[in-house]
């Protein structure tokens, strides 16, 4: 009997899936990120980038089905999911996973709250839902990266649309069979490029059609359209066509067992990547002797996982500036924060953020322990120095953001959009929302006031 493909024994994994054989960490985590993606997604629906997508969705989408974030109107399911997924990727504060190589929520989360809407799902539906779809796409990158990464391939979008289809399949209640169909169909639509390092927009799209195809793949499949059950090892499949260096037994490495989802949050807006550093100079500013005025020269030594990324010293729009490791430090060490306020025109025009991106120098060393490792040595004109290493930066597994600094994140985002009464509730409902036997009750407080 042949051995059964990847497709067909993920789906069979997740289709038997449900809320009561989650474990209780799992169900924590989800929720943890629902709260979180929504607060983002709120702020990021009133960032320009969001704006324009908010609008797209109205003009092009057609139907009512779904809410759109930070808006008064409704949408189509797969016009609510691709608007809102570019919205909650817009300001650089959404979750990421622990290699800093992707953001669950985007994708998946965009996906499955459309269509939970829409079919008037239950939390619980929801929280299972949510859980599946996080795990698929974690299984899809562990078998493809870092080689998928490093061929310019974008993981967020690129493995996104599995755990988008799983997620959907979860809430139409798809069988293996259908589930498997839709992910052949997910493999399909499967794209995104790092070709968006730069002045542009470019970095907030890419979650946009993710979302979108993920809810397209499962109710084509509901509908009865077949799919490719080999879209992983094929010969001309999704492994083959995306890496150089696979291992698709990581895509079902202990399939039959609980999984152990761990989710990272960021404190700062701007890439994960560039947390470390932001952390290092944080450290540094608070060690005695320090002076701004005296600093003369800002030396990182970086993984090479992420040496050559974020290097340019001089940002012209904040999608740059948020990317930029230069910026984030120099802003870092002037005002003690990196949160969205920062990544402003004032500040890439500020003549002292200028003076210190340009102090900077990266060089690469393989002898830190982590892909995002960093290790700063500050030079002051006075002959002080001053060194910090950040191996694991706040809000990640080993330094995490608690509940409570996750619900002051959520405020501090969704109360300026949707009030502080109405954000405070909407808190509530989401940390309780396995009570909820329609979430569409939940999501109507993400109507903009």
């Amino acid at each position: 009997m042949p051995q059964p493909t990847l497709a067909t024994q993920v789906a069979h994994r997740f289709a038997k899936l449900s809320y009561n054989n989650l474990p209780a960490a799992a169900r924590h985590a989800v929720k943890r990120l629902l709260l979180d993606y929504l607060g983002v997604a709120l702020a990021g629906s009133q960032s320009e980038s969001g704006e324009i997508a908010r609008e797209f969705a109205l003009k092009h989408g057609g139907g009512t089905q779904s809410q759109l974030f930070g808006d008064k109107g409704r949408a189509s399911i797969t016009a609510a999911a691709f608007a809102n997924a570019i919205s909650s990727h817009s300001i650089e504060l959404d979750d990421i996973d622990v290699l800093a190589l992707f953001h669950f929520s985007p994708p998946v989360y965009s996906a499955a709250l459309a269509v939970a809407d829409a079919t008037h799902a239950s939390g619980k539906d929801l929280i299972a839902a949510l859980a599946a779809g996080c795990e698929m796409m974690e299984r899809v990158s562990r078998a493809a990266n870092n080689s998928l990464r490093n061929r310019a391939f974008h993981t967020t979008p690129t493995c996104g649309v599995f755990g988008a289809t799983i997620a959907v399949s979860k809430l139409l209640k798809l069988n293996a069979e259908k589930m498997t169909n839709a992910l052949g169909m997910a493999g399909a639509q499967a794209s995104g490029l790092m070709e968006m390092y730069g002045p542009s927009m470019q970095k907030r799209f890419n979650p946009g059609p993710t979302a979108r195809n993920g809810v397209t793949a499962a109710l084509m499949a509901q509908l009865g359209f077949t799919g490719a059950d080999t879209i992983f090892e094929g010969e001309r499949g999704f492994l083959r066509a995306f890496t150089d260096k696979n291992q698709p037994k990581r895509l079902v490495e202990g399939i039959n067992k609980p999984y152990k989802l761990e989710i990272e949050f960021k404190p700062y807006s701007c890439a994960r990547p560039i947390h470390n550093a932001i952390d290092c100079a944080l450290a540094i500013r608070k060690q005695p002797g320090f002076e701004l005025k005296k600093v003369k020269s800002i030396h990182f030594a970086r993984h090479s996982d992420w040496a050559h990324y974020h290097q340019n010293k001089a940002p012209r729009t904040y999608h740059e500036a948020q990317v930029s490791l230069p910026f984030s430090v120099a802003v870092a060490l002037i005002e003690g924060q990196a949160l969205l306020k920062q990544y402003s025109d004032r500040n890439i025009k500020n003549p002292l953020v200028k003076k210190l991106s340009n102090a900077h120098t990266i060089v690469v060393d393989d002898k830190l322990p982590h892909g995002v490792s960093c290790k700063m040595v500050l030079k002051q004109s006075d002959g002080k120095t001053f060194t910090s290493q950040i191996d694991y930066p706040k809000g990640s597994i080993q330094n995490p953001m608690n509940d409570a600094e996750l619900l002051a994140k959520f405020t501090s985002l969704a109360s300026p959009v949707i009030g502080a009464a109405r954000a405070a509730s909407l808190a509530r409902s989401v940390m309780n929302i396995e009570t909820a036997r329609d979430v569409s009750t939940v999501l109507k407080q993400m109507a903009k006031k």
